[in-house]
């Protein structure tokens, strides 16, 4: 038995550093890349124009963030297993699975966060600018 759960232990470590170099991957990516975009689109008080090209940016860099979010979250599921161990061996992967696990929700959600402002701020500048132009349009009727 002991030789059994040794093993079960090392195989766990091995299936940890190869999910765990995907992780490493992931989160430098939030750290050097990410959070950068992210904060680019904090102010959106721009032109219609402007607004909406910094959403067709923001698109593309969506798609970007989405995948390294997806491979996050599916690396996390590999070691779902772990919750059947309760190997004290294993506690510092744990840890370490956490921290990446907390990581990659805060940016996942912050993604989702300003995914949801951009498209707003957008339709409303759209809206306005609507409104803008039918006041034009009547300041115009009403000059003829």
């Amino acid at each position: 038995m002991m030789s059994n759960k040794r093993i079960q232990e090392l195989e766990l470590v091995m299936e940890f550093e190869k999910v765990e170099e995907c992780f490493k991957e992931v989160s430098r990516w939030i750290e050097n890349v990410g959070r950068k975009r992210l904060k680019e689109t904090i102010n959106l008080d721009e032109s219609l124009e402007m607004l909406l090209q910094t959403q067709k940016q923001f698109k593309e860099f969506d798609l970007v963030a989405s995948e390294y979010c997806k491979r996050g979250q599916e690396a996390l599921k590999k070691m779902n297993q772990w919750e059947d161990f309760s190997f004290v061996d294993v506690h510092s992967y744990r840890v370490k699975l956490q921290a990446y696990e907390d990581q990659l929700e805060e940016f996942c959600t912050q993604l989702d966060e300003t995914r949801h402002r951009v498209c707003e701020t957008v339709r409303l500048y759209e809206f306005f600018d609507k409104v803008r132009q039918g006041i034009c349009c009547t300041e115009e009727g009403v000059k003829s």
